[in-house]
């Protein structure tokens, strides 16, 4: 290939870069891979599996990759749905583009996981067209369980992401983000023990498990006037009574603890502790405590994220950096950003304000001509990002020095 001059984003200076691969030729690279990358969104997305299931999902996958001539490991960090796949030359800089394809209970694709995947397939084929080109190494990396499984933290127990450079995705959302950021969350679960009863013939006899139950989310909700701006406590019983005439013996409640800073996350789970503990005292039941970590919050490297904004820019969509004014979720994503500089943007798949995350509409628009847009818009972005990474020591450096600050 000859040299090219390309513009360097993160300064936005024009300057000669090496032989590399041309921006055109990554993007017609996407359009190439489509209608296969396309085929395994629609089928990933009219076959919802849960957490740790996706066999269908990890296998059509393999074998796109597979039939394009690579080699696909599985069975990472022992997670059957898991798998890898590499293009490019070993021992030089490397990235890793991920795929997340788990679905939820009862509303399917309604994150756009597989837009995820399909986005992290095309951009990882594109490259990998020209891997001899390549200056170092580009991953697909498939991680099972986003919805509350944390297969990416498992990944990075196991090692996956050591060497990696930078590492990236990129999510459905209603409007073009690029650092929005995520929450650090944990669950608190409350088991609560009483002694049951007749509810008519003896009720006197009996101690009510539901009544401190329900008690601990009043006390939760009294205490948020002192949550501060973002944070978030949200929960539902899991267990209720066995029947409306007897005292409920058992009872059980889970929340979701969510802050934008791990300090804050403890705070909050103090607080939440505490109420379950002033209920089960008020009540004369006994209580057990679980709290079970959740995910970290998103460190956005700027550097990639700013660059991969301005691969969008190309592209034609006008993102934003960040829009104080939408809410934010959790994800394991924040997890390996702690690790390694990485990015997770946020692409519309809908109208901004026409439905978001969870609900079932968002779920149709997930198997949308305009989700399978969007998802080839963020693998041609993703692509170019990866490219530059592999390509710029450059950028390379201003995301590592970043990410150590």
């Amino acid at each position: 290939r000859e040299a090219v001059t390309r513009r360097n984003f993160a300064d936005d200076v024009l300057v000669c870069g090496p032989m590399g691969i041309a921006t055109e030729t990554v993007i017609a690279d996407v359009d190439a891979v489509a209608p296969e990358v396309r085929d395994v969104a629609a089928k990933i997305h009219q076959n919802p599996e849960l957490r740790f299931e996706e066999h269908r999902a990890a296998a059509w996958l393999s074998e796109v990759l597979q039939r394009a001539g690579h080699a696909v490991e599985r069975d990472l960090a022992g997670m059957p749905t898991a798998l890898r796949a590499r293009a490019g030359k070993a021992g030089g800089p490397r990235v890793a583009i991920l795929a997340e394809y788990d679905a939820l209970p009862e509303i399917g694709h309604a994150c756009g996981h597989n837009l995820i995947a399909g986005g992290a397939l095309g951009a990882f084929l594109a490259l990998a067209r020209s891997a001899k080109d390549l200056p170092g190494e580009v991953v697909f990396l498939g991680t099972p369980a986003e919805e509350g499984g944390g297969g990416k933290i498992k990944l990075l127990e196991a090692g996956a992401f050591e060497g990696v450079s930078a590492a990236m995705m990129f999510h459905p959302f209603d409007r073009d983000l690029l650092a929005h950021p995520t929450l650090a969350n944990a669950y608190v679960t409350f088991d609560f023990k009483g002694r049951a009863s007749h509810a008519a013939v003896a009720p006197w006899d009996g101690v009510s498990a539901l009544t401190a139950c329900l008690q601990t989310f009043s006390l939760i909700d009294a205490q948020r006037v002192h949550f501060k701006d973002g944070d978030r406590v949200h929960g539902f019983v899991t267990n209720g009574g066995e029947a409306v005439n007897i005292i409920p013996e058992r009872a059980a409640c889970e929340f979701s603890v969510r802050a934008f800073e791990g300090d804050e996350l403890e705070r909050l789970i103090a607080i939440v502790s505490r109420c379950g503990n002033g209920a089960a005292m008020a009540c004369g039941v006994e209580v057990s405590i679980d709290v079970r970590r959740g995910y970290r919050d998103m460190k956005n490297n700027l550097a990639l994220a700013r660059r991969f904004g301005k691969h969008l820019e190309r592209l034609g969509r006008k993102p934003k950096e960040l829009d104080p004014d939408v809410g934010t979720g959790s994800t394991d994503m924040g997890d390996v950003s702690h690790a390694v500089p990485s990015i997770h943007p946020w692409l519309a798949i809908c109208d901004e304000g026409q439905t978001t995350c969870h609900q079932r509409e968002f779920q149709a628009c997930a198997g949308s001509e305009r989700g399978f847009e969007a998802m080839l818009t963020a693998a041609k972005a993703l692509a170019l990002l990866a490219r530059d990474v592999l390509e710029d020591a450059e950028l390379r450096g201003a995301a590592s020095r970043e990410f150590a600050s």
